[in-house]
């Protein structure tokens, strides 16, 4: 691979961080906090967040064995996923490559930051080798991204594809694993020692159960971590976030509980949708989502709307024409959706 020096934009390379009073301060504990022009008043909340989310990071270290300093906090994984256009893609000059159909927010982040997009089109399978990923690069490609499993079709990319893209590629290989936890797949995030252009991203929005709190993960070497700590914006994660992250960390048993009923669920709806006579095709998932081809999904969307049901309507998407994205909600919501279409 390139050097991380030659993939990060000049600008990002030489910048000098912005210094909080809480990144300045180390050693004895405080008795007396006059440094930051906080409000004297009002505790806990007066007070500035922990910058580096040091304690949540020492207790995630643990559950997903890797060191504290390989691992960035962001506001949801949104925040890493546009810190990689603002740390190593020029605006005008560079581009990045994807997977299609995918997530949307890679895109977004694109068009954001002036970076050019390239999307390059899954098979009938939702697969995609790692040759036709590296034909649609050139010497400006800073960037390939890979969600799996995938978001929208749910389905794992070829865990051997994907290592011989980040192998061949000079660049950055992003693998988002939001849905990993619902996998029997290894996850790369226990590979990216072995390459230091991997980035691999997670979430507590999906198996952890705390999408509303807006927390994302980020796996990287600590080069790469130092240079989205220079980026980012110096409280990103507020301490009512790191508090709830430290509190669903004190038992990760209790998530394997949840993604185990949640398996359990998306077999029987699995089952349940393929018996259905306006479903024609569910394809096979690694997701706590399922992709179900309807013989006509926008009636049966707004049927449901009516109902008070909402699910996604994909068929915009490209490859995924008439196909409905079921999320695996608790056995009552999932046994409502399925009464409200065997009366379709």
């Amino acid at each position: 691979m390139k050097s991380l020096e030659e993939l990060t934009r000049p600008n990002i390379w030489s910048l000098a961080p912005y210094s909080s009073a809480r990144n300045e301060y180390s050693g004895h504990t405080a008795k007396v906090i006059l440094d930051a022009n906080e409000n004297p008043y009002n505790k806990p909340f007066n007070r500035y967040p922990d910058p580096l989310q040091e304690d949540v990071k020492a207790k995630l270290a643990v559950i997903k064995r890797v060191s504290p300093e390989q691992i960035f906090l962001g506001n949801g994984s949104d925040e890493a996923i546009d810190l990689p256009y603002r740390c190593f893609c020029r605006p005008g000059i560079d581009n990045v490559v994807a997977i299609e159909p995918t997530y949307g927010m890679y895109k977004v982040c694109a068009d954001i930051n002036d970076v050019e997009y390239r999307p390059v089109l899954l098979d009938e399978n939702y697969q995609i080798t790692a040759e036709k990923l590296l034909k649609a690069t050139d010497k400006n490609t800073k960037v390939i991204w890979v969600c799996s499993p995938n978001n929208p079709t749910g389905n794992n990319i070829n865990h051997d594809e994907i290592a011989k893209l980040v192998d061949a590629f000079d660049g950055l290989v992003i693998v988002d694993e939001a849905y990993s936890d619902f996998s029997s797949q290894k996850p790369f995030r226990d590979e990216f020692e072995k390459h230091p252009n991997m980035i691999v991203l997670n979430t507590f929005s999906k198996a952890w159960g705390c999408a509303a709190i807006r927390l994302g993960m980020a796996f990287a070497s600590k080069e790469i971590i130092n240079i989205f700590n220079k980026v980012k914006y110096p409280y990103n994660v507020n301490s009512l976030t790191q508090k709830q992250a430290l509190e669903a960390l004190k038992d990760p048993y209790e998530v394997d509980k949840w993604v185990k009923i949640i398996l359990q669920e998306r077999l029987r709806m699995m089952q349940a949708f393929k018996d259905l006579p306006i479903c024609e095709k569910v394809y096979n998932t690694d997701a706590n989502f399922f992709l179900a081809k309807m013989q006509n999904a926008q009636k049966t969307y707004d049927y449901l709307v009516n109902k008070g049901i909402v699910v996604r309507n994909r068929t915009r998407i490209s490859l995924c024409g008439n196909c409905l994205r079921i999320t695996i909600g608790t056995k009552s919501e999932n046994q409502e959706l399925l009464a409200a279409l065997r009366n379709l």
